[in-house]
């Protein structure tokens, strides 16, 4: 194929539990600076509302946006908990 070989799963469920990414969010985004990002990106996508005439491409592409940030926003309340 091309030459890569496919990590082992046996591996994978240890590594996932060691290497959760959860944590690491919710320290980048604990100070008033994250807050701030944290902030502007709600506005930016899940705060923004497109017109009726707008073309199925920016649907589409604000769509994938909002959806980047509630992971990130859902990573971030997971570390907080944690």
């Amino acid at each position: 194929m091309n030459g890569v070989t496919p990590p082992d799963a046996s591996t994978n469920a240890a590594a996932d539990s060691a290497a959760d990414p959860a944590p690491a969010f919710a320290r980048c985004f604990a100070g008033p600076d994250g807050q701030r990002v944290l902030d502007t990106l709600r506005a930016m996508t899940l705060g923004r509302a497109l017109g009726p005439d707008v073309p199925d491409a920016a649907l589409r592409h604000l769509e994938g946006q909002r959806h980047l940030v509630a992971v990130i926003l859902a990573l971030t309340a997971r570390g907080q908990r944690a």
